[in-house]
Formats: structure tokens, sequence, C-alpha cells
């Protein structure tokens, strides 16, 4: 039976993939004490394919981000499933950092990564409030328009 955060994001359409395995050498996450910590997510959808690819501000609409950045943060929590078992173990979203592909004129990264925020927001209620950073970047693996990272306080 799955649980309370997961009956939350199956009431949204979303039901967790397996976790997308690592393109390079690292692993996906570590757990020290209390903190998971999850590599970088790209904006993949359950079938391997890019959500959005290419810049914010040529050719890639803030829609499409948020909506990539919504994808990458589907896969933090496949990730935190694979981590943990149950995400009901997440004691609150500690902070996210984005990462987006970027034109250099693009100043609307925060719009972007909203995507990613407002769904940690819906799954966790107030524990899914989170610190959070937004850097524009010339380049992402796979010309991914999106990429996020998390930190996790676990039980």
């Amino acid at each position: 039976m799955a649980g309370t955060v997961e009956q939350k994001l199956a009431e949204q359409g979303i039901k967790l993939h397996e976790a997308p395995t690592p393109v390079a050498n690292y692993v996906p996450f570590v757990r020290t004490g209390n903190l998971l910590f999850v590599s970088g997510q790209v904006c993949f959808d359950p079938a391997g394919k890019l959500i959005a690819k290419g810049k914010l501000g040529a050719g890639v609409t803030i829609e499409d981000g948020a909506a990539a950045a919504r994808g990458c943060a589907i896969n933090l929590l496949a990730q935190v499933k694979a981590a943990l078992g149950d995400l009901d173990k997440v004691v609150r979203v500690v902070r996210l950092g984005g990462f987006i592909n970027s034109a250099p004129d693009f100043v609307d990264g925060p719009k972007v990564l909203n995507g990613a925020s407002d769904l940690m927001v819906a799954a966790f209620g107030d524990k899914g409030r989170h610190a959070r950073t937004t850097v524009g970047v010339a380049s992402l693996p796979a010309d991914a328009a999106v990429e996020v990272e998390g930190i996790f306080e676990v039980a």
C-alpha cells in the first residue's frame, strides 16, 4: 500500500517510476545521519525522453521549463523512494538546487524552478517548503533544459 505522500502524488496523476541510474561516476544519493543528499536529476520522463531540451530564453518557454523542473522533482522523489523505501520517511525537504540551461540574458530561472518547488509543497505540505538556489548555466547533460538536486531530512 502506498504511503500518504504517494497517495497525494497519485491524486495529481503522478506515479513514481524506477529511479534513473547515474550517467557517470557518482551515486544517485548519499545518506549521512538524518540527511539524504540526492544527486542532480535532469528532466527525463519515465521513458527516458527529455521533457524539455535546449535553452530557456532561446526556444524553451518558462512554462516548458517549469514542466521540466517538475519532472526533475519527480525523479528526485523516485531517488528518495529508492533510498528509503517510503516517502513518508521524509521529515522535511531542506533544500533544492536548480540549474537552468539559459540563454545569456535569461533572468526568469526562479519561475522555472517553481515547477519543482510547487511539487514538493503539493506532496509534503509545509514539510515541503525549502531553501533554494537557482543558477543559470551555459549547458547541461544531454542539452536538458533543467537539472535539480535536493537535500532531505529523513527519519
